[in-house]
């Protein structure tokens, strides 16, 4: 059996055990369909309808991987179904190229932090996986090409819907991006995705391209980022990152100190941010 006969065959099997009622969507007494619908898996992996029934038909094998990704989420599984569907799509990680894979353990964390922004990154800075709270906060990401889901990507062509500032100057928070990325471009040379955001980044910002040349190593962790948002206006906020070690994953969370006029800021942008995505979403 091929890969994308394999794929089509393993999309199919799970698609079909998952019942509507454990993806979160209303219950219809009046099914005829095992599981979950094509249109029901295309909508919570903000895919078409089409492209599913392409991918279980094996007439479309090579899945991008945001797309693994948000199919991996929307059909709820495990670590090792995971590593599975990324190798079958060609994506599968050597110890030179950069890991997609979010478990399902941070899958978790991310779900019970709805009160705090929290988003999941790989080693390039793609986003991976966000909560409601950091879309608010950031601007919804589901709008946006899968390939400008990279932080470097929207800090330097200014694409996002909020500005970030480091704690001294905006040069300082440029210089740590860019020796980050340095430095996984030196752990995962083989990456083909790393090389083509770079080459990306040097055409769209002459401010990348003149850091990029200085050739750096640099982390970019914990500190206080102002943010200026277009609805709540300045939040000063505590940004803490976590890395796991299996993956090289960055889990970012945003804080702000309790009773302080950030901290209600951000307590507002919770209330009218996540109603103003979710009426977008719907």
């Amino acid at each position: 059996m091929s890969s994308s006969d394999e794929l089509a065959a393993v999309l199919r099997v799970w698609r079909e055990r998952l019942t509507p009622q454990m993806a979160g969507l209303p219950a219809n007494t009046a099914r005829r369909t095992k599981g979950l619908r094509r249109e029901e898996l295309a909508v919570l992996a903000s895919v078409s309808a089409d492209y599913i029934v392409r991918l279980e038909q094996g007439r479309s094998s090579a899945p991008s991987v945001q797309v693994c990704v948000a199919l991996a989420q929307a059909l709820q599984l495990s670590d090792t179904e995971q590593e599975h569907l990324f190798r079958l799509a060609g994506h599968a990680a050597g110890c030179r190229r950069i890991s997609r894979l979010v478990p399902s353990s941070i899958r978790r964390l991310v779900e019970r932090t709805g009160e705090r922004p929290v988003a999941v990154f790989d080693a390039m800075w793609n986003l991976l996986l966000w909560n409601p709270m950091w879309a608010a906060l950031t601007g919804d990401p589901s709008s946006l090409r899968a390939a400008d889901r990279n932080l470097l990507w929207l800090h330097f062509t200014g694409a996002s819907d909020c500005h970030m500032y480091g704690p001294d100057s905006a040069e300082a928070l440029d210089a740590s991006l860019v020796g980050d990325l340095r430095r996984s471009a030196g752990r995962y040379p083989d990456d083909p995705e790393l090389k083509q955001l770079v080459a990306r980044l040097n055409e769209a910002s002459v401010q990348f391209r003149e850091l990029w040349s200085r050739h750096q190593i640099d982390e970019h962790g914990p500190t206080i980022k102002r943010i200026v948002h277009s609805e709540v206006g300045t939040l000063d906020l505590d940004c803490d990152i976590l890395t796991t070690q299996r993956h090289d994953l960055r889990i970012m969370m945003y804080t702000a100190e309790p009773g302080s006029e950030s901290d209600s800021k951000l307590a507002l942008l919770g209330t009218i941010g996540i109603q103003k995505v979710s009426a977008d979403f719907a």
